[in-house]
């Protein structure tokens, strides 16, 4: 029944296809346009529509609900689960009345089988128009997921209906065309991890978009709730970053700075406003270094010389490292300026702008590049082990517990993501000790010039390996509130900013 209304040539559909299928809609006897590679099967394609659009009408009320579909389509020997079906009615469901129509029916198959062809022709690595074993094991590995032959057979059997062990366009089609589900784009599209979270730190490998992502505009809308969320998340962790900051400067064996302690005297220096010193600034740079970071990753792919849609994973970390690279060599003054807004004393500067300027005039130029070689080798342990362990993460609830869609839900997404950037800033943490050190030394009247080796070497000496640590237990504890607080205000600023999420 379902395969009989589709339409079995591949052609691309034509540009008015949607437009003669809306217009006839109204009409289910009408005689459609010929066909075009759209849902049609030739000249009576509504009235095929409409018999498959009957048979699961249940309750012959004129729409089809979750409950409609879940009778109809196991009669035609379709098995979807109520969050399945519950999709389909969400994605058609243009009025928001909990139903479909045979308008919103009609649009809806359009409209998926659209997508469907652009995952058919990302899976067709050889342009034959089949899919093979091979093929889905490359998609695959392409984007981080490792299975084997014989898990990649199984998903092939499972469409393939004429035992040829490849899948035609057809027989994707068929098989998905009432299926919400679309494989490949869909686990990049749950599974975003730096445009998501911040913790601070923007060092990860940015996120990939897929196709539609890109051609409907959506990306953009994805950085901006990213940069939004970053905003927020670290204005509310403001205290213990720069907690953190003050214990990697000023705390050692003869100082031991305990958190309460570094609290209370941060209050009594400066009252509770002063907690929030050096955020401004750390707010501010979210925008330029994310913009930045894009466009430079982008440009960085191209150099890799991939010629696939989504990156290998070591191509992943070597554009990655790259445009980071790009990103943080652009802003790092203001990674200075944020260290020293942190560290200052009650009236030391007016602002952003007269902090800036004293530091022009007194130590020139060169003291907004202080501790830039710590921070740039900072880079590749921090994106490395966070890509590293996030994907792997999702490789093995992908593996275990994806049955019928690539959403992890979110609990999962915080757990990786909190994990994965809690090894990432361990593995770094001593650079990123160092280069703060080196930010704050400059500006000590009278004090040595310092280089990374030397700041290493004395830590090391006066304070043991411990040393490279300090600040290590505030920077931890904001990790996942930062994690959780940054989910939730990307997840409401993308309903504000109208992504749509499936």
């Amino acid at each position: 029944m379902v395969s009989s209304v589709l339409c079995r040539c591949v052609a691309s559909p034509p540009p008015d296809a949607a437009a003669t299928a809306s217009s006839s809609a109204s009409s289910p006897a009408s005689v459609g346009d010929p066909c075009g590679g759209a849902v049609c099967g030739g000249p009576d394609h509504q009235l095929r529509l409409w018999s498959l659009f009957q048979t699961l009408d249940v309750n012959r009320d004129g729409g089809l609900c979750v409950n409609d579909l879940a009778v109809g389509l196991r009669r035609l020997g379709l098995h979807r689960t109520e969050g399945e079906l519950r999709k389909i009615v969400q994605a058609g469901d243009k009025d928001l009345d909990g139903q479909l129509d045979f308008e919103e029916f009609v649009h809806y198959l359009q409209d998926h089988e659209k997508k469907l062809r652009l995952v058919f022709k990302s899976l067709d690595k050889k342009n034959d128009g089949r899919i093979d074993a091979q093929e889905i094991m490359q998609s695959l590995r392409d984007l981080g997921v490792k299975i084997s032959e014989q898990q990649a057979e199984k998903i092939l059997k499972s469409m393939d209906k004429n035992g040829t062990m490849t899948i035609d366009w057809n027989e994707w089609r068929d098989y998905h065309l009432l299926h919400p589900v679309e494989n490949i784009p869909e686990i990049i599209l749950y599974w975003k991890h730096s445009t998501i979270f911040d913790v601070g730190e923007n060092l990860t490998v940015p996120d990939e978009f897929t196709v539609e992502e890109r051609q409907t505009g959506m990306w953009w809308r994805h950085l901006v709730a990213g940069g939004g969320a970053g905003a927020v998340s670290r204005t509310c962790t403001a205290p213990l970053d720069r907690l953190k900051v003050l214990m990697q400067v000023h705390a050692s064996r003869s100082n031991n700075m305990c958190i309460v302690g570094g609290f209370t005297q941060m209050i009594r220096e400066g009252g509770a406003r002063s907690l929030w010193r050096g955020n401004g600034i750390n707010v501010l740079k979210i925008a330029p270094e994310s913009a930045i970071k894009f466009m430079a990753y982008e440009q960085m792919k191209r150099l890799v010389g991939s010629d696939q849609e989504t990156l290998r994973i070591h191509e992943r970390l070597v554009a990655g490292s790259l445009a980071g690279a790009i990103a943080q060599s652009s802003i790092y003054p203001m990674e200075v300026l944020k260290t020293r807004m942190a560290l200052r004393k009650t009236g030391q500067y007016s602002g952003m702008l007269d902090c800036a300027r004293r530091i022009l005039a007194k130590e020139g130029v060169a003291a907004f590049y202080k501790g830039y070689v710590p921070n740039m080798l900072g880079i590749i342990p921090y994106a490395g082990i966070d890509l590293a362990v996030y994907e792997t993460l999702k490789n093995m609830w992908l593996q275990r517990y994806a049955v019928n869609s690539a959403d992890p839900g979110v609990f999962v997404l915080l757990a990786c993501g909190t994990i994965s950037s809690t090894c990432g800033q361990l593995a770094s943490y001593p650079l990123a000790l160092v280069r703060t050190r080196m930010q704050a030394q400059a500006s000590i009247e009278g004090a040595p010039e310092v280089t990374m080796s030397s700041l290493f070497k004395q830590i090391l000496r006066t304070e043991g390996a411990f040393g490279l640590y300090r600040g290590l237990a505030p920077n931890f504890m904001k990790v996942i509130p930062a994690v959780s607080i940054s989910y939730v205000v990307y997840e409401n600023l993308k309903i504000t900013l109208g992504v749509q999420s499936r």
